[in-house]
């Protein structure tokens, strides 16, 4: 998908724009084209027509559902609500985190944000400060519409509630993983430059390796399963730790921050030391 992203003059001369500054043309570049717009549309009717559609489908049919699943969605409720939306719903901002990157540089616009802030890596960290912000916001709002939508649905056979230990955490907790999933994927798009080539690489990362590395058996595959990036940052939408998981709800989302954080540094260093 080719984006359009809005030209940035250059600065008056003698003048250096402040970070606010930088916010603000980010933001405008963000809201302005309508691939941001219709990414979180999608986002949110996928996540919150699919919480529908897999909790109803999961009270149907309780009763032939194995005993080790009805036992894991008693004790932990909320994961299974919000797990049902978010596996689809991830996947669009997924997209649009790559595209915030690489648009840039398919149309060539990168050359004007770095014409108007030669300094790149300010330029770099108020994009990720606006992209984050605004995919925390949409992600934490459609992950209380999940909960209270889901809720009922599935309460005559494992009520939960916004009260109990766990839930309000891992509601929040949901916006949080989608937007450090939303820096993820844009470090990624900045990496490789190349938006389908990098769509391809974090939808890989996403949904590809959690299936294979859970075929590996014992310990060692538990461990590998538990820190890949989506798996561990997941685990922040649990309620309560996952029996036979390594990693605790807030460990395993440090865990996907620190795989974060690498590919962030990594973004920042070949942004700096590569020609526009």
């Amino acid at each position: 998908m080719t984006v359009a992203t809005p030209a940035v003059s250059a600065p008056a001369a003698g003048h250096r724009p402040g970070f606010g500054d930088l916010l603000h043309s980010e933001w405008t570049k963000l809201r302005t084209v309508r691939s941001t717009t219709w990414s979180l549309i999608i986002m949110t009717v996928a996540t919150l027509g699919f919480t529908v559609l897999i909790t109803a489908l999961t009270v149907n049919s309780w009763n032939t559902v194995s005993q080790t699943s009805r036992q894991q969605m008693i004790a932990d409720p909320v994961s299974t609500i919000l797990g049902a939306g978010l596996y689809v719903g991830q996947l669009a901002i997924c997209v649009l985190g790559v595209m915030v990157m690489s648009s840039e540089y398919s149309t060539g616009s990168i050359r004007s944000s770095l014409l108007a802030v030669p300094r790149r890596l300010p330029m770099l960290a108020a994009k990720a400060v606006v992209f984050a912000a605004l995919v925390f916001v949409v992600g934490t709002v459609v992950a209380f519409i999940s909960f209270f939508t889901g809720a009922p649905i599935l309460h005559s056979h494992a009520p939960v509630s916004l009260g109990d230990d766990g839930v309000l955490r891992a509601i929040v907790g949901m916006g949080m993983y989608l937007a450090v999933l939303g820096l993820f994927s844009m470090a990624a798009g900045g990496l490789l430059r190349h938006t389908a080539a990098a769509i391809t690489v974090v939808i890989g990362l996403v949904l590809v390796l959690e299936p294979i590395s859970s075929l590996i058996p014992g310990s060692v595959g538990k461990h590998i399963h538990d820190y890949l990036p989506s798996t561990s940052g997941q685990m922040i939408t649990q309620g309560v730790q996952g029996s036979g998981q390594v990693l605790s709800p807030w460990q395993g989302f440090g865990v996907f921050c620190l795989w974060t954080a690498v590919l962030f540094a990594a973004c920042c260093y070949l942004l700096v030391r590569r020609d526009a």
